[in-house]
């Protein structure tokens, strides 16, 4: 008789990629053991399972320099489920990466072959460098061409890495994780700033180029940028690529560090029950790797270790794939009418900045791109809804590869295409994009809602169609074959295409 886990049908469902076999990462770090399954093994990952146990097992590590019996057997019985996870969603390769407090302690051979009896798969014991090393290339595959330093903060332990040309060098390890500080320092954050500023003196973090970006990893470190977010009244809730001037940051860490008790500080109240104690010590080291390092802001990377592992593990080819239109190809694939109508897209508008000879530069064309792909995914909601569903799909997708700016701008783009230029739905992100990044979305958005009715989504339409311009007139020229689409719905549509484009008239015309 079959286990209901190991069931003869494919659980797969039709909304996942076709033929993809999951991948998955459990991370046994200081502070929790957290399983990431993973759709496929790519550029741009996409979770399909994400949960973590808070099992602390770095705690008393640094006094007596062994794993406590209670917290392995929590532990172990986290990843007793997490290894049924694993076999119920028919997972391909599980990497188990173990950090600080494992590699630090005198049992840990003991607790290594407990997980590799469950698992079934090799425990890798990460050495210090190897964890800097991993974290750096988890910047990196979220954040295309981060330049700076990056540092990785876990319950154990503190990595940092440069990172330049999408290489890491310098990679050092210190012991300032958040459970050790809070032992070391008898819990008493202001104490622990000074153990972290005493280590970074010995460091050569003070020898750094002063201005550069630091790019900051672990849940700690998470849950302070959330927090900043809500405390500053921020209009995105993402941490990934969330970026805070290096002097606000410090000022708002000081206010944690100073605070009368470790659930006393502002904010508190936002952040999970089993980190609420750490968080002062996550600003304790934030505010004193900041003033050494004299960074001139920092960038908050929510992928790390398990990210940069598996990026590690592809070649350089597949490495030098832009991860937001791979991953704007999958959604496309997955949630609109026809993928193949999306290029469709990107030739049809990118004619029109030619004929209009609007300057266009790479990121800009990357980001009309991405646009494209997107465009479509919201056709199977209400269609009183479509935008504001889209545009939270957009902005609060867990699309890698795209700062703050770019998710606003593509939550206009989408907002104007489906609720048209009068539309408020993505009004909260606006002043996160420039004036001319908004503008451009505005563009974008209005000549989508020139081209859909057209094409219906289909492909095939709209290669066939240009955009000519002479001085201030705008024409959308048809072929022969296709003048009936000439209707009132059309020349109203170019109509205002065209005033948001700058032209004082326009005309469909056959040519």
């Amino acid at each position: 008789m079959n286990q209901f886990w190991g069931v003869d049908a494919d659980p797969t469902a039709q909304g996942r990629i076709k033929g993809a076999k999951p991948v998955a990462v459990l991370d046994i770090g200081s502070n929790s053991v957290r399983l990431v399954v993973y759709e496929r093994h790519a550029r741009a990952l996409t979770p399909l399972y994400n949960e973590k146990s808070a099992c602390a097992l770095g705690r008393g590590v640094g006094q007596t320099g062994r794993l406590a019996d209670a917290n392995m057997a929590q532990a172990l019985e986290a990843i007793k489920r997490f290894a049924l996870v694993a076999r119920m969603m028919r997972v391909g390769k599980v990497h188990v990466l173990a950090t600080s407090a494992v590699r630090d302690a005198a049992n840990r051979q003991e607790f290594v072959d407990a997980v590799e009896a469950l698992m079934e798969s090799k425990v890798n014991v990460l050495s210090g460098e190897q964890e800097a090393h991993f974290a750096a290339l988890g910047a990196v595959a979220g954040i295309p061409g981060f330049h700076g330093v990056v540092g990785d903060l876990g319950g154990g332990s503190l990595e940092l890495s440069s990172i330049s040309n999408g290489s890491d060098t310098d990679g050092v390890s210190f012991e300032l994780g958040v459970i050790r500080l809070q032992d070391d320092s008898k819990s008493a954050p202001p104490r622990a700033a000074t153990i972290v500023r005493e280590q970074l003196e010995k460091s050569g973090l003070t020898k750094t180029q002063c201005g550069l970006s630091f790019a900051a990893i672990g849940g700690t470190w998470r849950s302070l940028a959330k927090m900043h977010q809500i405390v500053s009244g921020y209009p995105l809730r993402m941490v990934q690529h969330y970026v805070v001037p290096a002097a606000e940051m410090i000022a708002f860490c000081e206010t944690i560090v100073g605070a009368s008790s470790l659930k006393g500080y502002d904010g508190s109240e936002h952040v999970s029950s089993s980190r609420r104690e750490l968080v002062p010590f996550g600003a304790a080291v934030m505010m004193e790797v900041l003033k050494a390092g004299q960074f001139a802001d920092v960038v908050f990377s929510a992928l790390g270790v398990r990210e940069g592992y598996l990026y590690g593990l592809l070649d350089k080819r597949e490495q030098a794939i832009d991860p937001l239109i791979q991953g704007s190809e999958e959604l496309s694939v997955l949630r609109s009418r026809s993928p193949a109508h999306a290029n469709d897209l990107i030739e049809f508008t990118g004619q029109f900045l030619t004929a209009s000879g609007t300057a266009e530069t790479a990121d800009d064309a990357r980001l009309r791109t991405v646009a494209c792909l997107l465009s479509d995914i919201g056709w199977r909601a209400h269609p009183d809804y479509r935008g504001p569903q889209s545009v939270d799909a957009v902005a609060y997708g867990s699309l890698s590869g795209v700062d703050h700016p770019g998710r606003a701008f593509l939550a206009q783009v989408i907002a104007v295409r489906y609720d048209g230029l009068k539309s408020k739905t993505a009004a909260p992100l606006a002043g996160l994009s420039s004036a001319d990044l908004t503008a451009r979305a505005r563009l974008i958005g209005a000549m989508f809602r020139v081209a859909y009715p057209m094409s219906a989504a289909m492909p095939g339409i709209l290669p066939r169609i240009r955009f000519e311009v002479d001085g201030d007139a705008l024409s959308l020229v048809l072929p022969s074959d296709l003048t009936f689409l000439n209707g009132e719905h059309l020349r109203s549509r170019l109509e205002q295409f065209a005033n948001v484009a700058g032209f004082k008239s326009s005309a469909v015309r056959v040519g």
